[in-house]
């Protein structure tokens, strides 16, 4: 196990192998702006299933994970319904959204993961920052942060120009366990 340099955020390295994102202990985090750019909003989506793959070296590790769009929740149902409805997220027809990575890049002492994001049928690429990686349990188990900047508009979301923001700060706090061999 290595850890970063101590200017840059904790990162540990996980010994490798193949870990199971915890659907239960993992959190997805939306913060966005309505009205204008006036009011705040948070909201969360649920992970479906994930899994990483920690590879040596680890630029060959992989990660996959699909989230429930139907699980969007803002604390305004009104709001909630709009999200889901065909004009935004359009849950119904699509109901999970999903990330593939496709490189994890290490440039001065910070870790990133790039990846393909399918929001509604459309696939961009996006890049996470990983703020905070530690392992536990003799390895068994990872905690991983990471923060993601997201253009809806990319995914063809434009619906409520002005009144709901064209950008997402997607914050990710992930639990996965060592799966067996």
């Amino acid at each position: 196990m290595t850890t970063a340099d101590v200017s840059s955020p904790r990162i540990d390295i996980p010994p490798p192998g193949r870990y199971r994102i915890s659907q239960a202990a993992s959190t997805v985090t939306i913060r966005t702006r309505h009205f204008f750019g006036l009011g705040a909003v948070r909201a969360t989506l649920d992970l479906r299933d994930g899994r990483i793959l920690v590879a040596a070296p680890p630029a060959a590790s992989a990660v996959q994970a699909r989230f429930s769009a139907a699980s969007f929740q803002s604390g305004n149902a009104a709001r909630d319904a709009a999200v889901l409805s065909p004009r935004l997220l359009d849950a119904e027809a699509y109901p999970s959204l999903s990330f593939t990575s496709t490189d994890l890049l290490q440039e001065q002492g910070e870790w990133s993961l790039r990846g393909e994001l399918e929001v509604r049928g459309v696939t961009r690429l996006v890049e996470a920052r990983i703020t905070a990686l530690a392992v536990h349990d003799a390895g068994a188990t990872l905690r991983a942060s990471a923060q993601a900047g997201i253009d809806r508009y990319d995914f063809g979301i434009t619906t409520y120009r002005g009144l709901a923001a064209r950008r997402l700060t997607v914050n990710l706090g992930i639990v996965a366990h060592r799966e067996q061999s």
